[in-house]
This record gives C-alpha cells, structure tokens and sequence, in this order.
C-alpha cells in the first residue's frame, strides 16, 4: 500500500513543496518538487497520483491569477434560509463562474449577520459582475449581494502542510508587497494554451514530461506552448503549480486537513489600506490577504483575510497576534470580526471568455 496521508513523513516532504512552492510556470514541474523535497521523481508521482486517487489531494493544476484574467469579485449573499442549501448547490453545481462556495456564520450584530452564502465569482472581461448576481439572484432566490472585489492582493497560497507547524506570530521578515489587480486581454491563441495549461490533472497524467499531452491538445507545438506560458507568467498571469488538499471532506481513511475555516476582517483608517494589508499578509498562517471593501453591511471592513486550522482556540490565537502587531505597528482598527466557514466547496472558476457567452445563453429564464 502507497501511503495517502497528509501526515506520512515522505507526503509532508512532498506536500510541503507542491502545494505552494513551485511558483510561476515550470517546464518540469513534478521533477522540481522532487528536487525541492529531496525525494526521488518516482516517488513523487506514485505518492502524488496515490493521493489524488484517494481524495488527500483534490486537485492537481497550474494555476493563474484569475484577478488579472477577468473580472472578480468575493461576493456576499442574504438568502432566505429556507432557500439556503439549493443556492448553494446551484452556485457550487450549475455556476461554473463561482468559485469557493461557503456557508459562514458570525456572532457579531452587524447588518451583515445575515448574509449566510459566500462566493468568489469571477467572470470574462468585457462581461458584467453585477449582471452575473442578478441572474443569480433570479435562479437562487437570493435577496440581496454585496460585492467585495480586490483591490490588493498581499497573501495568496494554501500550503496547509507547511502551516500546521507555524506558531501565532510568525511573520516574514518584511512587510508584504501589494499585487495590483488590473484585467488583462489576451489573443485567441493564447487562451487555447491557457484553457489546456490550467486544466487539471487526471491521476493518469501525473507523469513527467507534463506537458506534452496538453500542447498536442491545444494545437501547438511543445515549444510554442513553452513560449506562450512563460510569457504570461512574466505578465504575473501565472499563479503556482499546485497540489490542493481536500482540507474540509476527509479522505478515504477519514482523516482531515484541517476543521475550521476562519476569514478574519479589519477596518483600518481609509487611506492606510496599502500599509495595513502590508502588516497582516506578512503572517506566515495566512492562506489569503486581501484589501476589499465591506462596505456599510460590514461595518465598512476593508481588510480581509482567510486562516485554517485543526484548533478553534489556535486560529483564534493567530488572529490575536495579527491583531496585537496592528496595534503595535500603530494603526487603530475600528472594527474587528471572524466570520466562520460551515459547508464548503471548492472548484476553480471558469474564465474563459470563449464559453460564457454559450453558458449565459443557456441561463436565460
């Protein structure tokens, strides 16, 4: 039997690297997570591909910075509660445009108490985020959505494993840097290398070399598809290679990734976004970072970010280290909240400005 838990000496080893340490586009990427791991590229794969069989690992992809592809946006949901679990199941099933699908409660008494569904939604550019809600809204029987997209990026990597050993505080030794959002157009040709370079990986094609199949399969040739990849990873287009663990569902022996789901918000002085997101995305158990605006429902939040963990008081215990350097770094937050992820699911958002128009038409009551 090939070892399938995230907690085997050789898997964290592999995992540790694979989920968010191969940066950018890699050629040979399951034989440099070899070479970062120091474990052999046989093993690698067999440990990779055993995983991704049994539901350790959910998925395997090159992902992109979707923000930079089309317009994106968390997005906030007030749906009835009797209506709760349908729209959720039609954004996770049926919107191939909504992303992370999440059920969250909160203790605070704020007006955004009520807004139980949380989405990511990101749609082509050139196509309208609010015109995408409100036919949801139609579909779903949402009542209300607010919309909070990005404007900064300061932390973005879900490397579960290597964070299980990160204690509250822990932090770089310098402030984050901010990735500008800013949608970028691409030409036909490059998006048939894009759709075939972010599609993900049956256990099958956990092999090296990785990419020859999905050249042949957008049409070009090895080198062309070489060429159009790492030149929108030097447009900073290009996320990671990734391993994602199913950090919610347990695998095929029961054990989990992680229990609970935290996305702590921060109201720092306008004007003072840059600088504050700087200090909080600087926190190694940080899995995302944002700067969003809440807006009124929220007590006018404008800094976001999403921690996970196997401990209730352990998240806890990270968040109230971020929040003592806030204070130490002299910024005055004026408001302070953890919303809490129950149901979740999670599936990458389609972009491709080739397919919406088709899916859009499909839609129309």
């Amino acid at each position: 039997m090939v070892p399938i838990e995230h907690t085997d000496p050789i898997n964290v080893r592999i995992l540790s690297v694979s989920e968010d340490k191969i940066a950018g586009f890699v050629r040979e990427p399951f034989a440099e997570i070899a070479r970062r791991a120091d474990v052999p590229l046989e093993t690698v794969l067999e440990r990779i591909r055993a995983m991704l069989e049994a539901g350790t690992i959910r998925r395997v992809r090159q992902t992109l910075l979707a923000t930079n592809l089309a317009e994106g946006a968390l997005v906030a949901w007030k749906v009835p509660s009797e209506k709760l679990d349908s729209a959720f199941d039609f954004m996770f099933q049926q919107d191939p445009y909504s992303g992370h699908v999440v059920i969250r409660s909160t203790d605070a008494q704020i007006p955004g108490e009520a807004y139980k569904l949380w989405t990511t939604l990101k749609v082509p550019a050139g196509y309208s985020l609010d015109e995408h809600c409100e036919l949801l809204c139609r579909k779903t029987g949402a009542q209300a959505y607010r919309l909070m997209p990005a404007r900064g990026i300061f932390a973005l990597g879900v490397g579960h494993v290597r964070r299980k050993t990160i204690e509250p505080g822990d932090r770089s030794p310098e402030p984050a840097k901010m990735h500008v959002v800013e949608t970028v157009r691409l030409t036909e040709h490059e998006w048939k290398v894009l759709t075939e370079l972010k599609r993900e990986f049956l256990p099958g094609e956990i092999r090296e070399p990785a990419w020859n199949e999905r050249a042949a399969e957008a049409g070009v040739t090895l080198e062309e598809f070489f060429a159009v990849a790492e030149s929108l990873a030097d447009r900073k287009l290009i996320g990671r290679f990734s391993t994602f663990l199913e950090h919610v569902k347990p695998n095929q022996t029961g054990t989990r990734v992680t229990r609970f789901n935290a996305l702590f918000h921060w109201a720092v002085p306008k004007g003072r976004e840059i600088e504050a997101g700087s200090e909080v995305g600087r926190h190694e158990v940080l899995t995302h970072c944002y700067w969003r605006e809440g807006g009124p429902e929220f007590n006018n939040v404008n800094i976001m970010a999403v921690a996970h963990g196997t401990d209730k008081d352990r998240v806890l215990a990270h968040k109230a280290s971020i929040d003592r350097h806030l204070e130490e770094s002299g910024f005055s937050v004026s408001y302070t909240n953890v919303f809490w992820g129950g149901r979740s699911e999670i599936k990458p958002s389609e972009i491709s400005p080739l397919v919406y128009k088709n899916w859009i038409s499909m839609q129309k009551d």
